[in-house]
């Protein structure tokens, strides 16, 4: 039976960022319908949970976030530790711009953030929020408009957007967990190390490492620790040269399980839960408030400021080079790509703003998330049809 082409298109990265987009809009739509009170119960809804000595209460929202969300973490490191070991990024030479570019394009917004923001009336809470790449999104953009480019841009977008998670959950570890309880904490270390040494085993055993990771998880809920940090340490526990008993890597086999889940469940889940902003309870000054209007110019101006500004003074130093057979103005379209911040963005957002109305803050991060997105796909699109004119033109 023939596949149909609509399943082969969303198993691409272009599918995988619609149906992101599609469960926002759905958000936004039904947050701004007459039966806004039915979706706003559902995200609020307390689910307490009790297995043994575990109990917890979070509503859904708080869970898809604090729960579902670790599976991304794990699912990125998990990509980044083959990457670097095994796959595109164990190059030292192809690391050095899109490295530096990921720092730049995380400080660049933060610092723009914060000028908007700075004095009285101004929130320097939420600076985080514009640092994250959503690599769904700006690589699903690249493949959409600008498919026949050369394939040094995606890779060059892939591992600055990987980058950023590293430098997201790093700021989530240092920023954002309060109130540590040690006990937990160390019982989760110990479990860490118990899954290590069963890493060194020829053939460790599939079903072991993933009572492990669920044990992990559940420990840091209650421990103050943000639980992406621990999905990422449970993720650099998983060998890399290890098989399991059928002969496959251990790394791969989690990670290609792990990928659709994460890809078109969990994602999307969380854009559902997290984008549904009541139009309606906004002040009409709304885009004029400073935190709002900070995190739009961070993601339209400091990303792409950030992320071009330094693969140009890399490459001027010779210390990095721009991506190979790329042009500036194609470099500059997935600079501005790299602005597409939305999930990861909504995510730094609840951390940093807590409790506290932040429909303005997410509404940002959609606009400046769109507009980047826009920007992008039309300096893209428009150098892919100025190769295929030259492209023809040489064929003549």
């Amino acid at each position: 039976m023939a596949r149909l082409p609509g399943i082969a298109f969303l198993k691409t990265e272009a599918g995988a960022g619609l149906v992101m987009g599609l469960a926002a809009v759905a958000a936004l739509a039904l947050a701004n319908s007459p039966i806004a009170d039915v979706y706003f119960a559902f995200i609020h809804q307390v689910v307490p949970v009790r297995i043994g000595p575990f109990a917890s209460r979070l509503d859904v929202e708080g869970w898809v976030r604090d729960g579902l969300m670790a599976l991304f973490f794990l699912s990125a490191g998990l990509e980044l530790k083959y990457e670097v070991l095994r796959g595109e990024l164990s190059s030292p030479r192809r690391l050095t711009a899109p490295l530096l570019a990921a720092a730049a394009g995380m400080a660049a917004p933060a610092v723009i953030y914060l000028l908007v923001n700075a004095g009285a009336g101004g929130d320097p809470r939420g600076w985080t929020v514009a640092t994250p790449t959503d690599a769904a999104f700006a690589l699903g953009a690249l493949a959409v408009w600008a498919p026949r480019l050369p394939r040094s841009l995606r890779l060059f977008l892939l591992t600055l957007a990987v980058a950023d998670d590293v430098g997201a959950i790093a700021l989530i570890g240092l920023l954002y967990s309060h109130n540590l309880h040690p006990r937990p904490i160390l019982m989760a270390l110990a479990v860490l190390a118990i899954l290590m040494l069963l890493g060194r085993r020829r053939n460790p055993p599939r079903l072991i490492f993933v009572a492990g990771f669920v044990l992990v998880l559940a420990l840091t809920l209650n421990s103050g620790l943000s639980t992406s940090v621990a999905a990422f340490a449970c993720a650099l526990a998983v060998p890399v040269d290890r098989r399991s008993r059928d002969g496959e890597s251990l790394l791969q086999a989690y990670q290609e399980a792990l990928q659709p889940y994460v890809a078109y469940g969990v994602l999307p889940l969380f854009a559902f839960v997290s984008g549904g902003v009541a139009l309606s309870t906004l002040p009409a000054s709304a885009w004029l408030d400073r935190p709002a209007l900070g995190v739009v110019l961070a993601l339209v101006v400091g990303k792409p400021l950030g992320v071009f500004g330094m693969v140009f003074l890399s490459s001027t130093l010779k210390i990095g080079r721009k991506p190979l057979g790329a042009t500036w103005s194609e470099m500059l379209g997935v600079a501005l790509l790299c602005g597409v911040g939305f999930d990861l963005s909504f995510f730094l957002a609840g951390l940093a703003f807590g409790d506290a109305d932040q429909g303005p803050i997410r509404l940002a991060v959609m606009a400046g998330s769109a507009a980047s997105m826009a920007a992008g796909a039309l300096v893209l699109s428009r150098r892919q049809r100025r190769r295929e004119v030259l492209a023809n033109a040489f064929a003549d």
